[in-house]
């Protein structure tokens, strides 16, 4: 197992916790072909540029890439391909009704295994302004000082 797997989290969207503030969070199944499970497994995927779309009352993940699978055959998947994200009816309803919201987005934060299962952490994000991901980086930085100072406090001058 790749190093990204051993705590379950098989590609992860850095990205969209800078770009966006985190409404909420909601766990979905994806439906996949064999060869892909086993590339997203060994770290063959990568969703910063993918997005979630709700149509036709299913809800899609796109832009999201899955490398082929090296020992796949003639039927390899499409890297590229739309993947359908398996929820419930009434999650997809009120995603659907989120996202009609102006400056709402759904966003795949995460890919994770649970139960041997790989599973998509989808979130309802607002974006961000640049005062905003100013303002985070601020205070990131104060939260690092204040550890500093309380570490050279607790141990002492070296």
């Amino acid at each position: 197992m790749t190093g990204a797997a051993r705590d379950g989290v098989l590609a992860r969207n850095r990205r969209a916790l800078h770009d966006y503030f985190v409404l909420e969070r909601v766990e979905a199944g994806l439906q996949l072909t064999g060869t892909e499970v086993r590339s997203i497994r060994q770290g063959g995927s990568q969703i910063a540029e993918a997005y979630v779309r709700v149509e036709g009352g299913q809800a899609w993940l796109l832009g999201a890439h899955v490398r082929p699978y090296e020992q796949g055959n003639r039927q390899n998947h499409e890297p590229l391909r739309r993947r359908r994200l398996l929820l419930h009816r009434r999650q997809i309803d009120h995603l659907q009704g989120v996202a009609r919201q102006p400056g709402h987005t759904l966003v795949p934060l995460d890919l994770h295994l649970s139960r041997n299962r790989v599973k998509c952490e989808v979130g309802v994000c607002r974006g961000k302004r640049q005062v905003d991901k100013r303002e985070a980086i601020a205070e990131r930085e104060a939260r690092r000082q204040i550890d500093r100072a309380l570490r050279r406090h607790v141990i002492g001058p070296r």
